[in-house]
């Protein structure tokens, strides 16, 4: 509502998984438009740290990971492997993935982003077998090499058709789509009202590694956002200078 107004201007990361459905409803009712994707894509999904595949070695296939579930067994989980999934109010249905692939996990909800990090730090420790949601970009990449868990692909409706996906009476039988947009979106009025700037708009791209870096300047190396920003353009001018010519 704030951009179609005209009081944003622009929104630099329209995520596939978590915002495609609503910007789709937005650009119909106008106001707003796609401006172009980022080089990076987006991916949310189950991911373990490399180290854990000196556990489970048939990693990253689903299969693998499941016929190694007592790997992954916490107290709180009894003889199944846990997954760790992030907060409730993400609303990621795991444990309708579990129930659906009839694999031997239970989702554990963790409180918090900065609570999967954390388990994650701990692990790396005595390299603990793990598995738990992450998604891409995002500095965890720049810190943790990993990799996405390869579940059956994604199919559009196989969260509410059940004879959609590869087992034809359940729903969330696959995995997430793993090359999401990542877009670029902006007020109409922006091409009129200051169009050298949307023309730099126009010409803006990150990768997935170049994101990585640049939150990992404020979420590991403690950078205030705005000295972070600075550092990044001081340091990649050959990367930003086209876009402003």
């Amino acid at each position: 509502m704030a951009m179609r107004l005209g009081d944003a201007t622009l929104e630099l990361e329209v995520w596939e998984g978590a915002f495609g459905a609503s910007f789709r409803a937005a650009v119909e009712k106008g106001g707003i438009h796609d401006v172009t994707s980022h080089n990076a894509v987006t991916r949310e999904d189950w991911w373990h740290p490399m180290w854990t595949k000196k556990a489970c070695p048939g990693l990253p296939d689903w299969q693998a990971l499941n016929a190694c579930a007592a790997k992954f067994a916490t107290p709180e989980t009894g003889d199944k492997g846990r997954f760790l999934g992030g907060p409730v109010d993400w609303l990621k249905h795991d444990q309708k993935k579990v129930d659906a692939l009839g694999m031997n996990f239970v989702g554990v909800n963790a409180g918090s982003a900065a609570a999967l990090w954390a388990e994650i730090a701990a692990a790396q420790t005595d390299k603990t077998p793990l598995v738990l949601f992450n998604w891409t970009p995002n500095f965890a990449e720049a810190v943790w090499p990993g990799e996405f868990v390869s579940f059956p692909k994604w199919v559009e409706g196989y969260d509410k058709d059940p004879a959609v996906g590869t087992i034809p009476d359940k729903t969330y039988d696959c995995g997430n789509p793993a090359n999401g947009y990542l877009k670029i979106a902006a007020w109409d009025g922006m091409k009129d009202k200051w169009p050298a700037a949307y023309g730099t708009l126009q010409k803006v791209t990150f990768t997935n590694a170049q994101i990585a870096e640049m939150a990992k300047l404020v979420d590991i190396d403690g950078m205030e956002p705005e000295d972070a920003a600075t550092a990044w353009i001081d340091a990649n001018e050959a990367v930003w200078k086209p876009w402003t010519e």
